[in-house]
């Protein structure tokens, strides 16, 4: 039988097995790249500011995407708990992604607004101290450094060649909107946002 044939030698069994994940794959993903939902952005959505921007580099920086994921799935105990389930529009101006994997902390994806500046500092300076069973280290030296202006303008203009929408004058004037800025300012300008694009559904 042509079965046999396959079974008994072992590099053809493989190579088969590639080749039908390969078009299964191919055909789960081709379409999507064709699907308005996924590529393009909600109405409404914004870019981030210089300030958001350069807390999305500290959030990247201190490791905060490894224990918070910002992605909620689209089942009841998810979206009872977080909110409105993840669409794909809200992140399409978002270079690296920043969906994560795993829940060391709650899933961050709805959090912008939920808390107060004051309480969000008050958390990143002592997380116990707001919740008493937290196990998210302290961020201390976040108040006392400053963002560095140096480098946003020209992060901004390599977002730009990604297809972010930022305008010659939101890049001009990037270094001077986050100059003097506090890296807890700018993470906490980062996390208030999140979310928000979306809420009449939240």
């Amino acid at each position: 039988m042509k079965h046999e044939i396959v079974e008994r030698n072992l590099g053809l069994m493989v190579g088969l097995i590639i080749v039908v994940v390969s078009l299964g794959g191919l055909a789960e993903i081709v379409p999507l790249f064709f699907d308005s939902e996924v590529t393009e952005p909600i109405e409404g959505l914004e870019p981030l500011s210089a300030k958001e921007l350069e807390g999305r580099d500290i959030y990247i920086r201190e490791g905060c995407h490894v224990c918070h994921t910002q992605k909620v799935r689209p089942f009841r105990a998810e979206t009872e708990r977080y909110g409105h389930y993840t669409v794909a529009g809200e992140f399409a101006y978002d270079h690296p992604f920043m969906w994560g994997s795993k829940r060391t902390g709650p899933d961050l994806a709805r959090v912008g607004d939920r808390y107060s500046d004051a309480w969000q500092r008050l958390h990143l300076y002592d997380p116990r101290s707001v919740v008493p069973e937290s196990n998210m280290p302290a961020y201390p030296w976040l108040f006392e450094q400053k963002v560095d202006p140096s480098y946003t303008a020209d992060k901004m203009r390599a977002l730009r060649t990604l297809g972010v929408p930022y305008t010659d004058e939101q890049i001009e004037n990037a270094a001077e909107n986050v100059r003097g800025t506090f890296e807890v300012e700018a993470l906490i300008a980062y996390l208030q946002q999140l979310g928000t694009a979306l809420p009449e559904k939240r």
